[in-house]
């Protein structure tokens, strides 16, 4: 699904055949959310991941409706690389210590989608329709000293928008941990990945509608990377 801000979500397509796809187009690692599962009380990603298992040769990451180290297990068991977990993390930090426990943080990415507000960056839960006490910066330094791998940050300001990351926010976060942070939410020309390896230290950016409505090729922009003076794996 893709929408604008995480509201009016439209279908983009099939997630296993979009996956392959892209897989063969030369993207590095594809990551698969079920945006609505928490919040809908679902619990389908094993078998997502048995299904994109079979047909990807490249990393991937599941998120959506992960409450428990069991849970978690059976996306990994299926195939998946990394499992994901953003709402129930928020509402049990104890469960990212128990999953960097059980599977190693570097299977463990925590979500965090957080919308730009007067008093700051305010972390949202159940795909962005619940405000939370918590804020980016102190809430993505917890999840690091509990044993998270990598943080996925979205900007709720930015999602959909196509005009760009949230460059300011993305910075702030990269030097407030030392794990891996990957720019979520805006992209909408080649540039503004340029702008993103450029002005901040995340180590990847992730797009969707971009690329659900072949607007920009993987193996273009990976080209024009390149000649940016950006570091690409072909």
């Amino acid at each position: 699904m893709k929408g604008i801000k995480f509201k009016n979500l439209i279908d983009a397509g099939d997630p296993v055949a979009l996956g392959a796809l892209y897989s063969a187009a030369g993207a590095d690692e594809l990551v698969f959310l079920d945006i609505t599962a928490s919040h809908e009380n679902r619990n389908t990603a094993a078998e997502l991941a048995k299904e994109v298992a079979k047909e990807l040769n490249i990393p991937f990451t599941i998120g959506g409706g992960i409450k428990d180290v069991y849970s978690a297990g059976a996306i990994l068991h299926n195939g998946a690389d990394k499992i994901s977990v953003n709402s129930a993390a928020v509402r049990d930090p104890d469960l990212i210590d128990g999953l960097a426990h059980a599977f190693g943080s570097q299977a463990v990415v925590v979500a965090i989608d957080a919308e730009k507000q007067l008093e700051g960056w305010r972390v949202y839960v159940s795909g962005g329709r619940t405000p939370t006490d918590k804020y980016l910066i102190e809430w993505a330094q917890e999840v690091e000293s509990r044993g998270a791998g990598e943080i996925l940050f979205t900007s709720m300001n930015h999602d959909g928008m196509k005009n760009g990351f949230a460059l300011e926010a993305l910075q702030s976060v990269c030097t407030a941990v030392s794990i891996p942070v990957i720019a979520s939410g805006g992209a909408g020309t080649k540039a503004h990945f340029t702008d993103v390896f450029q002005q901040t230290w995340c180590t990847g950016a992730l797009a969707a509608s971009i690329f659900h409505y072949k607007e920009i090729e993987i193996s273009d922009l990976k080209n024009y990377l390149i000649s940016q003076g950006i570091n690409m794996r072909i």
